[in-house]
């Protein structure tokens, strides 16, 4: 970049600005507050994340053994009414075991492979998915992820009931100290991510998919906003 009289002028005004942006900031008078909301919401879908596990003695017997309860877990929610939309499956990890004997060289024992399915269903469905996968030989439960399919909805009001918070809270303070509030000086707000985990090992997945009375709780929708607001002198 070529600096004529006209750049060197401009670039020596961008200190001075921001110097009096923060002497203007210094010398007004603030009231901070922070809002924050939770709402609670019953949840009724599911982001299911089921493995399965298996040895064998070279790789492609290990991975024969994956992709075929994984084809056979996959058949059997297509026909039960799991969209195929909602379905993933494209990983595969192979990793070799050894077995290490002691001031030996290691030795190759076999090979182990894993696979990944994760779907999406709704609450009711859940059990039944979680029976499915045990009969075909899905052992593992990486996760559960519980939503609400009202999510979008529930996170808007989670944001409005924590900026009315916010402003109640100015009000308040405000009034308390005798003074007014003359608008807002600066907003921050950074969008939550509302997620309920629930994880099984292998009893635990078996108790679940057969314990109709099993409790999922609930799904939180936290918001929080940070507001400076301007008082008046």
């Amino acid at each position: 970049m070529k600096f004529t009289p006209a750049n060197k002028l401009l670039l020596l005004g961008v200190p001075c600005l921001l110097l009096s942006s923060a002497v203007l900031a210094a010398e007004q008078p603030l009231l901070e507050t922070v809002g924050v909301s939770q709402i609670q919401a019953e949840p009724d879908m599911a982001e299911v994340t089921v493995a399965v596990v298996a040895k064998g003695d070279d790789a492609s017997s290990a991975k024969q053994q994956a992709d075929k309860a994984v084809s056979a877990f996959i058949e059997r929610l297509l026909k039960s009414g799991v969209k195929k939309d909602d379905i993933s499956s494209a990983n595969l990890n192979l990793t070799p075991q050894y077995r290490y004997p002691k001031e030996q060289e290691p030795e190759l024992t076999g090979y182990r492979a894993s696979r990944d399915v994760t779907l999406t269903l709704s609450l009711p469905q859940l059990n039944a998915v979680l029976d499915k996968a045990l009969e075909e030989g899905m052992n593992n439960v990486r996760q559960i992820n519980l939503k609400s399919s009202k999510e979008a909805e529930l996170r808007l009001k989670a944001r409005d009931a924590a900026i009315e918070d916010a402003k109640q809270k100015a009000k308040a303070l405000a009034k308390g100290f005798d003074t007014q509030l003359d608008g807002v000086w600066s907003i921050r707000y950074f969008e939550q991510t509302p997620v309920t985990t629930l994880r099984f090992n292998a009893a635990e997945m078996k108790q679940a998919s057969t314990d109709q009375s099993y409790q999922y709780g609930t799904v939180n929708f936290s918001d929080r906003v940070e507001v400076s607001y301007k008082l008046k002198e």
